[in-house]
């Protein structure tokens, strides 16, 4: 086998390579998380950061990044022009070293290649692999396949004749942090949502207001983050916990630590016209635990007259065009500049904006 297409194999208390996915606009915040988690060689590119660390990086990596989507680790890199070449050097890897007969897994293909068009039928190929491989070595028996809830996640990223393969440590998108009950129509992603707190410089240090809080999103991130609240506390599980090397009791060390959390000093406020939004709200502050550090009232933005603190910042997600009427939505961004100027003297405004000339 030539030098390209060897399997990674690495101690895993030793560093190895990472790849943590996110949204775009996000990885400058994302490859600051990492580093002040203690990763090395951190990378920023599209939609992602690489990076290298240990097994208990990867561990906070999932527990306390806020705007990752993913942490893969990548284990086998190849080069492929054709889909017979696909499939012989994926079934050239041990699979025995990953993934038992009682094991299911999953594919997820990302591809962008002249050569291979279609990420569906890159994923048949790779399972095929696979399974052909614990057939040839376990006398026609292989592990099954689950489209969701998989043991091992495996993710196949396609770029050019080039594919890479990594074990996808998070599951579930690390996006759907576990503490939402229930949501109002179209809530904001909560990995974007604490990304746009932390490109504002939000870190508890003033008071927070959003006066169109939906399902709270905005608010409840920014209580985690004023806290100091891993973001990965809430969910039930990690796919990592399925691999052959989990270590159960680093984990749950890193899982049970809370010294880092500290006291919330200043107001965090959201508001909503809609009575139904504020008790989605609070349904949702509560299943994270940070009710106590936020206040939730029914109210319109026009009705403000007193800011609630001399300075802070108000970010806010103004219901879309999808939602509301041309004429509506002209007026609604006229009383948000007109409040802001009015009321929120000294505060800083993030706004997501539906056009750019609103």
């Amino acid at each position: 086998m030539d030098q390209e297409n060897k399997p990674v194999a690495e101690n895993a208390y030793s560093d190895f390579k990472m790849v943590a996915k996110t949204m775009k606009g996000l990885e400058a915040v994302l490859a600051d998380e990492l580093r002040a988690l203690g990763a090395r060689n951190v990378e920023p590119g599209h939609r992602m950061v690489s990076f290298e660390g240990d097994l208990e990086i990867m561990y906070k990596a999932n527990l306390c990044c806020r705007t990752a989507l993913r942490i893969l680790k990548p284990f086998y890199t190849f080069k492929a022009n054709n889909a017979d070449t696909l499939y012989d050097r994926v079934k050239m890897f041990d699979w025995g070293s990953l993934l038992t007969l009682d094991k299911t897994f999953a594919i997820d293909a990302v591809v962008n290649s002249d050569t291979f068009t279609h990420s569906r039928f890159v994923t048949y190929r790779v399972k095929d692999a696979i399974a052909d491989w614990f057939r040839d070595h376990y006398d026609d028996k292989r592990p099954g396949v689950r489209l969701d809830g998989a043991d091992i996640l495996i993710n196949v990223h396609v770029n050019g004749d080039l594919v890479t393969l990594s074990l996808d440590s998070s599951g579930e998108s690390l996006h759907k942090r576990g503490y939402r009950v229930a949501q109002t129509e179209a809530p904001i992603n909560e990995v974007l949502a604490a990304g746009i707190l932390l490109m504002s410089g939000y870190k508890g240090q003033c008071a927070f207001l959003d006066p169109m809080c939906g399902s709270g999103t905005f608010v409840i991130e920014a209580a985690m983050i004023a806290a100091n609240i891993m973001p990965g506390v809430y969910r039930k599980s990690f796919a990592f916990e399925n691999w052959p090397d989990f270590d159960a009791e680093l984990f749950n060390r890193l899982y049970n630590d809370d010294s880092a959390e500290r006291p919330v000093e200043h107001p965090i406020i959201g508001a909503d016209i809609s009575q139904a939004a504020i008790d989605i709200a609070a349904r949702n502050a509560r299943g994270a635990s940070v009710m106590k550090y936020i206040t939730l009232e029914t109210r319109p933005l026009s009705s403000w007259t007193e800011a609630p603190a001399p300075k802070g910042i108000v970010v806010t997600n103004p219901p879309y065009g999808e939602r509301i009427s041309v004429p509506d939505m002209e007026g609604l961004y006229q009383m948000i500049g007109s409040t802001l100027k009015r009321t929120f003297t000294g505060w800083e405004a993030w706004i997501i904006g539906y056009r750019e000339e609103y």
